[in-house]
């Protein structure tokens, strides 16, 4: 009878610690990111009361006659099921759709999460504001003048320079692609002032010099008298500017000086493609391949008026592909067309806003039109993710059964993709946490019958001698 005693308060206790985790998870129900956990029992001991025996010849076989001692808990299990998520529509608010956990810092203490409720804090740290500790991820670093994502080094603190400025930069291609309408007319020798503008046509495009000043570019279309397929254009910029910018043009790598005359020729095929263009010296642009010319002109650092030296600025004219006809200039009887389509260069600009895509490349977007990566968020994924210890705050930290933190972007090496503007709720269901109260709140009842029938079998033994 003391065997059943013992067996019945083993019972009580491993369903009170089954009642404890169905208590906390269903107290972590609205918890960001929680993970759920489950009791799972195993039965204990047995006490042997004879052993079996083989078959003889005259009889069979004999089983084992055991009798069990109680019962224990066999694991506690993190269920690392998918939560819902829920949209927020806060920009640094992240939640991960798959496999993975954020990885967050304390000093030298590396936590993992799914709770991505992050902000930055005043120095622009991306951070977890209920405990400070700081997102990793990877810094982009600037390499010849371009933005590098290096994954390969280890995780950094992921800083967002917000009001962070973004250097100017000069204009060094214009890409033109306009059409030049066939039927536009010639200008005769002592022509109209009305005839000079119906046979001229002119494309403008804002240019930047290196100080990040705005410039006007234009290119004015003439076609050459008693040629088809030629016409003459002449590029300047500001031409509207009191002081000369002393405007060049010509082909080759290196820009021409000033003085050496602003004005190319455009050559057609009878097809209307562009076939070639010459410069003011002579000089033919290859016969296939791209045409480009090179434009220079003068910018001073200085306002007009009040002195500055004179920098000579430089940057390529890409007239398209020789015979193309997408992104190309055209000669077709359709409506001349003005589309200098696109320049590289950009006035300063002010980090405006950010925003976060499914693989955690933070791009920043500045009041100057122009985006550029910032940095990426790290995920990290384990061979056993149940295995992590919980560390409270919806923080886990590496085990010995855990395995090492596989730590990379998203959406590669099995991890899921981040999803920015929401949160990831918590797994708890309420209806199979309430369940599992009832069944555990039976068993606890169960075995408090054990020991107290078992009780009165021994008070029934203390009164045979009465």
């Amino acid at each position: 009878m003391m065997r059943s005693l013992y067996s019945g308060v083993s019972g009580l206790q491993n369903h009170q610690t089954r009642m404890d985790v169905v208590g906390n998870n269903l107290a972590n129900i609205n918890t960001t990111g929680f993970k759920r956990g489950r009791v799972n029992f195993q039965d204990l001991l047995y006490q042997q009361m004879s052993a079996a025996a083989r078959p003889a010849e005259d009889v069979g076989g004999v089983n084992p006659k055991e009798v069990g001692l109680g019962m224990s808990i066999a694991s506690i299990d993190t269920i690392h099921t998918q939560g819902s998520l829920q949209a927020t529509g806060i920009g640094t608010d992240l939640a991960i759709q798959g496999m993975g956990f954020f990885v967050l810092k304390d000093g030298e203490t590396t936590y993992y999460t799914r709770a991505g409720n992050f902000t930055p804090d005043e120095n622009g740290t991306l951070v977890n504001p209920a405990n400070g500790m700081r997102v990793q991820g990877w810094m982009a670093r600037t390499v010849d003048g371009a933005q590098v994502m290096d994954v390969s080094r280890d995780t950094e603190n992921l800083v967002i320079p917000v009001g962070g400025k973004d250097a100017a930069r000069a204009t060094t291609v214009v890409d033109f692609a306009c059409n030049l309408d066939k039927r536009t007319p010639y200008i005769e020798e002592g022509a109209s002032a009305l005839d000079v503008i119906q046979g001229t046509w002119g494309t403008e495009i804002k240019i930047f010099d290196s100080f990040g000043e705005a410039h006007i570019l234009r290119v004015e279309f003439a076609r050459v008298p008693g040629e088809n397929n030629s016409w003459t254009a002449t590029a300047q910029v500001d031409p509207q500017s009191v002081e000369p910018t002393n405007t060049a043009v010509g082909l080759g790598e290196e820009a021409p000086a000033a003085g050496a005359g602003n004005a190319f020729t455009v050559n057609f095929s009878n097809l209307g493609n562009l076939a070639g263009v010459a410069d003011a010296a002579g000089n033919a642009s290859p016969e296939t391949g791209n045409v480009t010319m090179r434009v220079a002109f003068d910018a001073r650092n200085a306002t007009p008026g009040e002195g500055g030296e004179m920098i000579r600025q430089e940057f390529a004219l890409n007239l398209g592909t020789v015979g193309g006809l997408v992104n190309t200039i055209t000669q077709y009887a359709e409506a001349s067309t003005t589309k200098a389509f696109t320049q590289d260069g950009y006035t300063m600009g002010y980090l405006e806003n950010f925003k976060i895509d499914t693989s955690g490349i933070i791009t920043g977007v500045f009041t100057n039109g122009t985006s550029r990566t910032l940095g990426q968020i790290a995920l990290a994924s384990f061979a056993n993710q149940g295995g992590l210890e919980k560390a409270g705050e919806t923080n886990f930290v590496v085990s010995n059964n855990s395995g090492y933190a596989n730590i990379s972007p998203g959406n590669i090496q099995g991890k899921g993709k981040i999803v920015a503007g929401a949160l990831e709720m918590s797994n708890v269901d309420m209806a199979e946490q309430f369940t599992d109260m009832i069944v555990t709140q039976r068993g606890f009842q169960a075995n408090s019958r054990t020991i107290q029938t078992a009780d009165q079998l021994l008070q029934e033994l203390l009164t045979l001698k009465r």
